[in-house]
C-alpha cells in the first residue's frame, strides 16, 4: 500500500490499513451525519469543492447529492477506490495534501476530519497552504476543528449513522502538546482500532495557523466552533 508511515498512527482490524492506521473497510462502512448539510448551505449552490482527505467517500456522495462539484484527493489508492464506487465517474486524485498543486483553483476547498489538528506543525502549515492555494480569491475555506473537551472528555461513545459504535477510549499526552488518541470502532460483526496523534488548538493558535497561510475566519458555523469558513485575506 503506498503512502507514508506516521509516527504514532496505527491501526487493527479487517481489511487493509493505511499508513495514518485507517482501517479501508471500516471508512467505508461509516456515513455521514449532519456535516454535508453544513458544508452545502455555506457554500452556493452548484459549487466546485475540492474536498481534501476524502477517505472512502463518507462525504463525498452526500456532497455531490447535495449539487457541488466535489474533486476527492486522498493519499490511498484503495480509499479513492471506495470513492468512486460510491460516486461513479467522480473524479479522483491521489497525492498528499500538503504537496497537492493543481494548478486550479476552486470556489470551495473542505478541510475536515479534525485534520487541521495534525500532530507535524509543518504538516499542518502545508494543509492550510494547499487551502489557499486552491480556492479562488473570492471563494472558501470549510474547516473541522476538534471541540474544546475532545480531548477530556474521555472516555466516551457515541452510535454513528452507520450503526457503528465509535468509543473514544484514550487521549494521552506524549509531549510537545501532542496527544496519543484511541478510538475504536465496533460493527455487530467486525471491530477496529485506529491509534493517532492529535495536538489540540486553542481559538488564538487556530486562527494564527490560518493567518500565516494568508486566510482568516469569516465565521464560525456551528455554535460549539468546529465547523469554520475562512477566506483569502487579499481577495
Amino acid at each position: 500500500m503506498g503512502g507514508r508511515t506516521r509516527e504514532g498512527h496505527r491501526g487493527t482490524g479487517p481489511g487493509a490499513i493505511t499508513p495514518d492506521g485507517c482501517a479501508v473497510d471500516l471508512y467505508s462502512r461509516l456515513v455521514a451525519g449532519a456535516e454535508p448539510g453544513i458544508v452545502a448551505a455555506a457554500v452556493p449552490a452548484r459549487a466546485t469543492l475540492l474536498e481534501l482527505g476524502s477517505g472512502a467517500g463518507r462525504m463525498t456522495r452526500p456532497l455531490a447529492d447535495h449539487g457541488l462539484v466535489v474533486t476527492a484527493v486522498d493519499e490511498s489508492a484503495e480509499m479513492l477506490a471506495r470513492v468512486r464506487e460510491r460516486v461513479p465517474g467522480i473524479r479522483t486524485v491521489q497525492s498528499p495534501i500538503e504537496t497537492l498543486d493543481l494548478e486550479e483553483r476552486f470556489d470551495v476547498v473542505l478541510l475536515a476530519s479534525f485534520l487541521v489538528h495534525t500532530a507535524d506543525l509543518r504538516v499542518r502549515d502545508g494543509l492550510l497552504a494547499a487551502c489557499r492555494r486552491h480556492v479562488e480569491d473570492d471563494g472558501c475555506v470549510l474547516i473541522q476543528r476538534e471541540g474544546l473537551d475532545w480531548h477530556t472528555r474521555v472516555p466516551r461513545e457515541r452510535v454513528d449513522p452507520s450503526g457503528c459504535t465509535v468509543r473514544i477510549a484514550s487521549a494521552e499526552p506524549v509531549g510537545d502538546g501532542v496527544n496519543a488518541v484511541v478510538a475504536e470502532y465496533v460493527f455487530p460483526d467486525a471491530r477496529w482500532t485506529q491509534t493517532f496523534r492529535s495536538r489540540p488548538l486553542t481559538k488564538e493558535e487556530f486562527e494564527g495557523s490560518l493567518d500565516r497561510a494568508g486566510l482568516a475566519v469569516e465565521t464560525y458555523l456551528t455554535d460549539d466552533g468546529t465547523w469554520v469558513r475562512a477566506r483569502p485575506k487579499d481577495r
